[in-house]
């Protein structure tokens, strides 16, 4: 997917960083054994998906192209089981 510029958009960098301070808060506080805390890091966590949800709503997350969407069509009509995989080794 790095072709595609798979989760490189301001809305998912935001709302990721949000929830991975989330969690470090949430993890300091559950190595300190404070309730309160380790679940204020939890709601920041929940925050950073809607904060990046909002922001892709806003129009700052990934926009549609043709070549994602024929990417899209080839990896739906592709079976990736292993099975298939070894099938067209063979042939």
């Amino acid at each position: 997917m790095a072709g595609s510029d798979h989760g490189h958009t301001p809305a998912a960098w935001t709302g990721v960083i949000i929830s991975f301070i989330g969690f470090c808060v949430a993890g300091a506080f559950m190595v300190a054994a404070n309730p309160l805390g380790f679940w204020a890091g939890i709601v920041v966590i929940l925050l950073g998906g809607v904060v990046g949800f909002a922001m892709k709503l806003a129009g700052l997350g990934q926009k549609p192209t043709p070549e994602l969407d024929r990417a899209r069509e080839e990896a739906a009509r592709k079976d990736h089981t292993p099975e298939t995989a070894r099938a067209d080794v063979r042939a």
